[in-house]
């Protein structure tokens, strides 16, 4: 048991490369579970027993790019396109508010429909309805001047997911027209802006080794981010990783835990991804230090085309049975889901 390398984590909140590697390539059982508690107990220290909701709306199946593992790439011939309306997306916020939605997510692929003026518009009209929620948005790369015109608009948060911090392995994952370098500026110009920044990675992706694992840790750190969204990798069969293994939910959890103790105060979402790859993958998440969930608000005729991965949960229920639901869950772990905005340190 590396009782003495997560003691030294616990009380700097910080290792080197090397012993994160080693943290990962000799980890038990033993060591996750003393690596939990400590998680537990620094989420504990910056939050109490409170999870925040964010409710998530998926807004285009459209997408640009043709990253290899995800099921929106544009090559893929049998994905299921739409995209929300100015008015719909407005519906799944006034649905969720009455809800105790105080954060609403816009996601989607890198869609060249959703220009500033409409998304400004979108954002600007939200805040106004609802100015006691946040507005996070997780639209991927944009230019310097979309993203200062989207946080003049009113938005607070961006998620952008690094992927990973290793530049031959992000080519490995991505097509050549796509930029390891870019996508770096792109978080370092979100966070000069003044947003809350996430960044955040797939564990178990097709050529992910220990030490892009230790270089995304180190990224993390070094970067302190306010969000970090991290969940297994989960092939799709409409893309070249089809026959690729997923990533595992045991590896997923001891990297929760990592990420919490390297970051106290960081908001760390318990992903449905991390609960489409076991049954009661968010309970355990939270265990291990996450303290967010992202229910989903999207119209339920649109959510079986939002395929970033197959076997996606909840894709048949309305929002208020996902809301439901998930209070039940973060319930039967001891924690209590709470109708707040859920700032960084809050």
């Amino acid at each position: 048991m590396q009782t003495e390398l997560i003691e030294k984590l616990y009380k700097t909140g910080d290792l080197s490369a090397e012993e994160l590697k080693g943290l990962i390539e000799n980890r038990s059982t033993d060591d996750f579970e003393l690596l939990s508690r400590y998680a537990r107990q620094r989420c504990e220290e910056s939050y109490g027993d409170r999870v925040f909701t964010r409710g998530l709306i998926e807004i285009s199946s459209y997408c640009k790019n043709d990253c290899l593992y995800c099921g929106l790439r544009r090559s893929n011939g049998n994905a299921e396109r739409y995209r929300l309306s100015q008015e719909e997306i407005l519906a799944c916020c006034e649905n969720g508010y009455g809800l105790g939605f105080r954060t609403f997510v816009l996601q989607g692929g890198e869609d060249g429909y959703y220009t500033d003026e409409f998304l400004c518009g979108v954002v600007s009209e939200i805040k106004e309805k609802y100015p006691d929620c946040a507005v996070t948005l997780s639209l991927g790369e944009r230019s310097r001047e979309s993203f200062q015109r989207l946080f003049d608009a009113g938005a607070d948060r961006y998620l952008l997911r690094h992927e990973t911090a290793d530049k031959a392995h992000y080519e490995r994952l991505h097509p050549k027209e796509m930029s390891y370098d870019n996508r770096m500026r792109c978080l370092s110009d979100l966070r000069d802006i003044g947003y809350q920044v996430g960044c955040g990675f797939m564990v178990g992706s097709p050529f992910q080794t220990v030490d892009c694992l230790a270089a995304d840790l180190r990224f993390i750190k070094e970067f302190q981010p306010h969000m970090v969204g991290i969940g297994p990798f989960i092939r799709h069969k409409d893309t070249p990783f089809a026959d690729m293994p997923d990533g595992t939910a045991e590896l997923t959890l001891f990297l929760l835990s990592v990420v919490r103790l390297l970051l106290p105060k960081v908001l760390l979402p318990a992903t449905t991804a991390l609960g489409t790859i076991s049954p009661t993958g968010r309970e355990q998440g939270l265990m291990a230090g996450a303290n967010v969930v992202m229910p989903n608000l999207s119209p339920v005729l649109v959510r079986k085309k939002y395929s970033l991965y197959d076997n996606k949960i909840c894709t048949g229920e309305e929002a208020a049975e996902c809301a439901g639901c998930l209070e039940r869950r973060v319930s039967s772990v001891g924690r209590r889901l709470v109708c707040e905005r859920g700032d960084y340190g809050s």
